[in-house]
């Protein structure tokens, strides 16, 4: 468990921080369920990844007390088939045969951790389940987002925390206590 004081801002499946200009950004936490230098073949290259994330966690199970981070990045697995040498596997991971259950958990989990008011981005590509099957099973309907990528698969989608203090909220975040 990382110790406090926490940072505000969570990346919760860092990998390799792609998308980060700042891979060392010390106003993040970064995690992953995984720590590992992994080697590929990409087309007739052989490329390197280093996932080094300062916190191991399953992103279904976090440790962090509730309403700790006022930012979460929520970038999971997108695969749910692919060998092992593969090397799209290798690189982003791939989810469990349970792979609804587990990203459902994850975003709740990612909600439970995020500050009330705090903003939740969620990435995802649909290259082998479309963006509308995964809204659903969330159960939320983001806020706004963005398509990107060479053919638009990847989707940048933003979710708000808004405690049920805020009656008629269409776009309502409730808080579960279990």
């Amino acid at each position: 468990m990382l110790e406090e004081p926490f940072t505000p801002i969570l990346d919760a499946c860092c990998g390799g921080r792609m998308f980060w200009f700042d891979k060392n950004n010390p106003n993040v936490t970064f995690a992953d369920i995984r720590r590992e230098n992994v080697l590929f073949k990409d087309g007739n290259k052989i490329r390197s990844l280093s996932i080094e994330p300062q916190v191991i966690h399953d992103f279904t199970q976090m440790s962090y007390p509730d309403n700790t981070f006022k930012l979460v990045i929520f970038d999971p697995p997108h695969l749910i088939k692919g060998g092992d040498n593969s090397w799209l596997v290798k690189k982003y991971g791939r989810l469990n045969p349970d792979w609804s259950i587990q990203l459902r958990k994850g975003f709740d989990e990612c909600m439970r951790v995020l500050d009330n008011f705090g903003t939740l981005v969620f990435k995802w590509n649909e290259t082998q389940i479309p963006v509308s099957k995964i809204i659903e099973i969330l159960g939320q309907q983001p806020l706004l987002g963005h398509k990107s990528g060479r053919s638009a698969q990847t989707h940048w989608l933003l979710f708000m925390k808004l405690p049920n203090i805020i009656s008629g909220a269409q776009h309502q975040y409730w808080l579960q206590s279990e």
